[in-house]
C-alpha cells in the first residue's frame, strides 16, 4: 500500500488564489492526484487566514475540503510535546506549528510524502530521522 500524501498551506493557498505566483502548478498537481492528500487543523488554519483577503477564496477552501478535498488528521493533546520539541529544535529555520503538526503526522501515518512549496522540508527531519520528500512540482 502506498504511503499518504501530506500536503502543506503553500499549495493549498495557491490552489484558492488565482493571482498566485504557484496558481497553475496547484492546479494541476491536485487534478493529477490519485488519492486524497492529508492536512492538519493548524495547516487549515493558515490556509484560512491567508485566504481572508478574499472571502469567496476562503470559502471555496472550506467547501472544497466538504466534498473530501482534504483528509484532516486528528491530532490531540497528547502530540503537543512532539510539537513543542520540534518548534524548539527547529527555532533557527524556523518551524511553525503548522509545519510542526505536519512532521508529527508523518510520524504517527509513517509516510514521507509531502506536498509543499516551502523548501524547509528539505531541512526538517522526523522522529525516524526521515526527509520529508516534497512532490510538488512547480513548472
Amino acid at each position: 500500500m502506498r504511503e499518504k500524501l501530506l500536503i502543506d498551506a503553500g499549495p493549498l493557498i495557491a490552489l484558492f488564489d488565482k493571482n498566485d505566483q504557484c496558481h497553475k502548478a496547484a492546479l494541476q498537481c491536485v487534478q493529477r492526484l490519485t488519492e486524497t492528500p492529508v492536512t492538519t487543523w493548524p495547516v487549515i488554519t493558515e490556509v484560512s487566514h491567508m485566504l481572508d483577503f478574499h472571502p469567496k477564496a476562503q470559502i471555496g477552501f472550506l467547501e472544497w475540503m466538504t466534498v473530501g478535498g482534504l483528509e484532516i488528521y486528528p491530532l490531540d493533546k497528547h502530540d503537543l510535546p512532539r510539537i513543542i520539541e520540534l518548534v524548539e529544535n527547529y527555532n533557527n529555520v524556523p518551524m511553525d506549528v503548522a509545519d510542526a503538526s505536519l512532521l508529527v503526522t508523518s510520524e504517527h501515518l509513517k509516510t514521507t510524502r509531502i506536498l509543499s512549496i516551502d523548501s524547509d522540508f528539505q531541512i526538517f527531519r522526523n522522529r525516524f530521522r526521515n526527509m520529508l520528500v516534497n512532490e510538488f512540482e512547480i513548472h
